[in-house]
């Protein structure tokens, strides 16, 4: 056999096997693309899918919905935690993903559970506004907004914070990074401690290898990227659209993990390795045969299981660290 004339491209991809059985069913189900479905049919695919996809969320002492004021309106938020009450202590503000056009807090629902349950602390699900019908920078501004509030220690909580862990997935990876900037440059109450993005787009992807082996047939394609992109409207060369268009340094320690089959891969690996070039604390986790998305497809992707927990416990021994 000859040898593979450009080493950088992997000419069979590993595939996991509940991994392939997924998109094997996805395939003969044959439902439109969202980009021909539109916003509105996407997000009722979105939670359907989390319906039959996801895990059974865990046990929890306070689930409680709030509103959180936001530079547009008050922000629908959700808090959760394991505990009645508790010491002073850090919280999580989580983003969701979903290309800043579809997702909520009941398709996160579950997985925010598990990060309460699994870090034991206190977290903040934001439902900020989405595209196309709130453009850029509705959504960071949302969130920027959130965390704000959340460092406050607001009495609707009745917990006194002294940090944050900020975190989310895809479109939520990408704003916990513009989020965690943010308040870098205009500090809140109290510092954010560890920023944990969970498979973000940091920088162009189109640019990337992974996104031209896997923009096709892997869940998440080019297409429904484009479309994204084309409802987020947002500023193209803005570090609030891109963030690794900025300043990235002086970032806290940072546990960022990417999956082995993402279009958005190497835009993970490539941020990750930019903080370590500057100095920055980063916990880097790669989790092969896995497609985007899987966080919220545990039932679905029963192997995805693990690497959600070894995900959260990264992050809470990086928090740990910070103590």
């Amino acid at each position: 056999m000859a040898d593979n004339p450009n080493p950088t491209v992997e000419s069979e991809a590993f595939v996991r096997p509940d991994t392939r059985a997924l998109l094997d069913m996805l395939k003969a189900m044959g439902r439109p693309p969202i980009e021909e479905a539109g916003a509105v049919a996407g997000r009722e695919g979105m939670r359907a899918m989390a319906q039959i996809g996801e895990a059974e969320p865990r046990e929890m002492a306070v689930i409680k919905d709030v509103s959180v004021p936001g530079p547009a309106g008050d922000i629908p938020c959700r808090f959760y935690d394991t505990r009645e009450s508790r010491e002073a202590g850090p919280a999580v503000l989580f983003l969701h993903g979903g290309g800043f056009v579809i997702g909520d807090l009941e398709v996160y629902n579950s997985i925010c559970t598990e990060f309460a349950a699994r870090l034991d602390l206190p977290v903040l699900s934001v439902d900020y506004r989405l595209a196309p019908e709130h453009p850029f920078p509705a959504a960071p501004d949302d969130c920027e907004a959130a965390a704000r509030w959340l460092a406050s220690s607001p009495a609707e909580l009745g917990r006194e914070i002294t940090g944050l862990v900020i975190t989310g997935d895809s479109a939520g990876g990408n704003l916990t990074i513009v989020t965690t900037y943010a308040l870098r440059d205009e500090p809140a109450d109290v510092p954010v401690l560890v920023q944990a993005p969970i498979y973000p787009v940091a920088d162009e992807a189109g640019k990337h290898e992974s996104f031209r082996q896997f923009k096709e047939g892997y869940f998440l394609t080019g297409d429904t990227m484009a479309w994204f992109t084309q409802s987020y409207a947002a500023e193209p060369t803005s570090p609030r659209n891109l963030p690794m268009l900025g300043d990235c340094s002086k970032a806290p320690p940072t546990v960022l993990c990417t999956a082995g089959l993402d279009p958005l891969r190497d835009s993970g690996r490539s941020y990750a390795a930019s903080l370590v070039k500057q100095g920055t604390e980063v916990t880097y986790l790669e989790f092969p045969g896995i497609i985007h998305g899987f966080f919220t497809m545990r039932k679905a992707i029963p192997s995805g299981q693990a690497d959600v927990e070894a995900f959260i416990d990264a992050v809470g021994a990086a928090l740990e660290r910070r103590r």
